[in-house]
């Protein structure tokens, strides 16, 4: 089999967002999940980019269909139509700015309602490198995931540092629940 017939081939497709208000990392998070290097000179997203990666959950493909979406709310209306069908999420805040954090709480009521109730959800501190100017604590924020029933880490676009394991992690709840009969229900 040709390497461009392997890389096409996988066991599942999933749907995944990126989400949270602008200048959080976003579409730096994305880069770095897929090329493996920090996008050093990026823009506002203006409405929504897309990527897909193929990756190994367990001995199984799954190919990750990722929507970056833009986080400015000029761009609300045009981006929460890119929701339906969403099987994981990464919401992302920026550990030195409150206002990213406070905003979540509508982030993810919006993934619920317009993706789905069931929806697996990765709540994502980013910009760990920058710890000195942190304004959300690791214990506050992992307490807002607890409340919501959502996985957490704390990543870095600029190092990496946790951001295969923020897609991997998602890939990995949202393929238990198929395989153990929960599904994800559009």
């Amino acid at each position: 089999m040709s390497q461009t017939a392997m890389s096409e081939t996988y066991d599942f497709l999933f749907k995944f967002l990126v989400i949270g208000n602008a200048g959080t990392g976003k579409s730096c998070l994305l880069h770095q999940f897929i090329e493996k290097k920090f996008k050093d000179d990026s823009n506002h997203t203006i409405g929504v980019e897309f990527g897909s990666k193929i990756i190994n959950v367990g001995g199984k493909y799954v190919k990750l269909q990722i929507w970056d979406t833009a986080g400015q709310e000029r761009f609300r209306s045009v981006t929460r139509s890119y929701y339906r069908g969403a099987a994981g999420a990464l919401l992302v805040y920026d550990i030195t700015s409150r206002e990213t954090y406070n905003a979540l709480t509508n982030w993810l009521t919006d993934a619920r309602m317009l993706a789905s109730q069931n929806i697996v959800v990765i709540l994502c501190g980013n910009k760990k490198d920058l710890d000195a100017d942190r304004e959300v604590t690791f214990l506050e924020a992992s307490r807002f995931a607890q409340e919501n029933e959502l996985m957490f880490l704390e990543t870095s676009a600029l190092t990496g540092e946790n951001v295969e394991e923020a897609f991997v992690q998602c890939a990995r709840k949202i393929l238990n629940k198929i395989e153990s009969g929960a599904g994800i229900q559009k």
